[in-house]
């Protein structure tokens, strides 16, 4: 067959243009999670995470990589054929606890383990994170950008919630509006005019580029198995239920098997490719996205109390967790860097409970 694409950009440090405030971003950022942190500590007498902090779900899972992928694909944890343990964590994006009812975009982080190989800097022990979202692209586009976002995002905070549950309905007509004429907004969504979806029928994004070994890539994990693909676009009735996304993933994961493909995106045309605009999305007719792996979760209880202390409470999950060959690019994953080790370090202190990488 012939390669009709272009060949990857080969990973070169000249890839990144960082900002000359990025440092003064960052005390920004710290300050809106400081905000968030101090106040939902407050109400629920622990620390939780400054974003994703309510979770819906913790799976184990295995990942399998693909053998005899092409050179271009056969690069850092997917380098050769392999089976390594998984959690998975399902989550949505505030950093306070919310009703159901409220729309959010879904999250999902999962981290590999038993995984050697040359660490990022600071990266203990031997795991890979990859921390995802359900859209193709990150909220914005620049560290500034995600900074002003999250400022706003951190003034809600604490209100009323039956306010928030109000807001949520008028910005879910509003973004239906939007859809309907083949078009978006990140931030409508995030302030809660998403759809209130099944977790488990999405297609999660790393959004943002990684090195992926030699190249550069994004990331894609796919619903493939018959139960899962059955729950795509289904919307949760959370009427009278707080918790009703975790009620539901835990009533499917009880008698289903979960598959999921695990999607890369090569960089190839560093223009319509950017580095540096996480709000970008890349075109799958320049690059598609390839299957490498496979990530299998078989039925269990995806709220089990034991597992929920392990993962949930006692676990991190960062971009900034793993082998060098798959280091965070561009300036909000720079950002990042420090700013999701500030939050970690305020639930460490706060709760009393140091948080270490799973053996």
């Amino acid at each position: 067959m012939v390669d009709i694409f272009t060949a990857p950009v080969r990973y070169s440090d000249a890839l990144e243009q960082p900002a000359p405030d990025e440092a003064e971003t960052v005390a920004d950022l710290e300050a809106s999670f400081d905000t968030i942190l101090t106040t939902t500590s407050q109400d629920y007498g622990k620390a939780v995470r400054a974003v994703h902090a309510k979770a819906h779900g913790i799976l184990k899972a295995e990942l399998s990589v693909h053998p005899n992928l092409p050179p271009e694909l056969a690069q850092g944890l997917f380098a050769a054929p392999a089976r390594y343990p998984v959690w998975m964590r399902f989550s949505t994006n505030p950093g306070d606890i919310l009703d159901d009812s409220i729309g959010l975009p879904r999250g999902l982080a999962w981290k590999v383990m038993e995984v050697d190989g040359e660490r990022l800097p600071d990266a203990s022990g031997r795991t890979q994170d990859f921390v995802m979202v359900n859209g193709p692209a990150f909220a914005a586009p620049t560290p500034k950008k995600f900074a002003g976002n999250l400022k706003l995002l951190s003034r809600t905070t604490d209100k009323a919630e039956w306010a928030k549950k109000a807001l949520s309905v008028v910005l879910r007509g509003a973004e239906a509006v939007l859809e309907a004429a083949g078009t978006e907004s990140a931030l409508l969504k995030n302030m809660g005019g998403a759809k209130n979806v099944h977790p488990l029928g999405e297609t999660y994004f790393s959004a943002v580029p990684f090195r992926h070994g030699d190249y550069v890539a994004k990331y894609q994990l796919v619903p493939v198995s018959p139960d899962l693909t059955a729950l795509t676009d289904t919307v949760i009735d959370t009427a009278g239920r707080s918790d009703a996304i975790r009620q539901d993933v835990q009533a499917s994961m009880a008698g289903i098997d979960g598959v999921w493909e695990v999607r890369v995106q090569l960089l190839r045309d560093p223009e319509a490719q950017p580095i540096e605009d996480a709000s970008v999305v890349w075109p799958e007719e320049i690059s598609p996205f390839v299957t490498v792996a496979t990530l299998r979760a078989m039925p269990q209880d995806s709220w089990a109390a034991d597992t929920v202390a392990a993962v949930d409470e006692d676990l991190r999950f960062s971009v900034w967790t793993g082998l060098a060959a798959h280091r965070p690019l561009g300036g909000v994953n720079r950002v990042r860097r420090p700013v999701y080790e500030h939050s970690a370090d305020y639930r460490r202190r706060f709760n009393g409970c140091p948080m270490r990488e799973p053996v």
